[in-house]
């Protein structure tokens, strides 16, 4: 039994892979303005660090997004998706390009072209539990069109079990390739990760579909849940360099890297692009664990009050905040 377990925990799963939600998932902090510099440099670690995937912004439709308010990375045209992955050093990438489009707020008609004539593989479809009719309608253009997808399904801890478990009865015969648990909040621990990737499997496993992760970190957990949802089962999961993400931010890319001890994973180039590129963004981009995102993830809200709250001139009064967002 010790050598089975020892056997398990040096060894890896190959089934499993990365999505990197760098850009996607810290865009939410500055409105997706990163610099062409910046994306290509995130690019280029995640294909020298073999990671699998690298969502790299959300098909946000035009007339629904100001361009100049939101930078590039809200669109992803196929222009600007060109120019980073063909970028510099000629470097040979097997890391797919991922893009989020959130129901409601995607013209896939429009925006959304063959598999064939775009750089993009897979689109992960973001919904919450009232669009769920919506996102399949989403989700099956995107598979007709001959892309990857998922369904991420968002504020997971808010949504009531009997509506959870009749959307998922319905993604498990919709073309999906795969159904996210999404822990929007941060507000979840390991045993509720456990209960919710089971019950996903119980849907999806039968019907040929896998499970992924995406945890926020405002209790600082999105690495410990990842690592439970692993041992579930799930095979897609997600990570950002640095944790760069919404709020307090996501579970750190490097970390699953290290964890998952498979040797198409290079440490070494996530380093250097996080020393040289990500970190020197908090100068001016403000994301990870502080107090009012950790009550935000504790009583299971949004955490946009807490990033109001950061920006404004009072935000070195925890306790204010507090007595807030605790008052009925």
């Amino acid at each position: 039994m010790t050598e089975n377990r020892a056997r398990r925990w040096v060894g890896y799963r190959p089934e499993i892979r990365i999505v990197d939600c760098t850009i996607r998932d810290g865009g939410l902090m500055n409105d997706h303005k990163f610099t062409d510099e910046v994306v290509q440099a995130v690019y280029h670690a995640c294909s020298a660090g073999g990671i699998d995937y690298m969502e790299i912004g959300y098909k946000g439709a035009r007339g629904m997004y100001t361009e100049g308010e939101h930078g590039k990375w809200r669109f992803c045209s196929e222009d600007d998706l060109k120019r980073v992955v063909e970028s510099g050093d000629g470097l040979v990438s097997r890391t797919k390009l991922s893009v989020m489009a959130d129901v409601d707020r995607t013209d896939h008609k429009n925006d959304l072209l063959p598999r064939e004539d775009s750089e993009i593989s897979m689109v992960r479809v973001a919904t919450y539990i009232h669009q769920i009719p919506a996102a399949i309608e989403l989700v099956t253009a995107a598979a007709d069109k001959g892309y990857e997808t998922c369904v991420n399904i968002m504020a997971l801890s808010t949504a009531p079990r009997n509506e959870l478990e009749g959307a998922l009865e319905l993604l498990a015969k919709c073309p999906t390739g795969a159904i996210y648990v999404v822990d929007s909040f941060g507000s979840l621990y390991g045993e509720q990760v456990r209960e919710y990737v089971d019950l996903y499997l119980s849907h999806a496993g039968p019907a040929g579909k896998e499970v992924g992760v995406h945890n926020h970190n405002n209790q600082q957990l999105a690495f410990a849940n990842t690592i439970e949802a692993i041992v579930r089962g799930a095979n897609l999961v997600d990570g950002s360099l640095a944790g760069m993400g919404r709020g307090a931010g996501n579970c750190p890319t490097e970390l699953l890297a290290g964890f998952l001890h498979n040797p198409r994973y290079h440490l070494r180039p996530l380093i250097h692009c996080v020393q040289h590129h990500i970190e020197p963004l908090r100068q001016d981009v403000r994301w990870g664990f502080d107090i009012p995102y950790m009550l935000c993830g504790l009583l299971n809200q949004h955490p946009r009050s807490a990033m109001e709250f950061n920006e404004s001139d009072r935000h070195a009064d925890w306790v204010a905040f507090y007595d807030e967002i605790t008052t009925v």
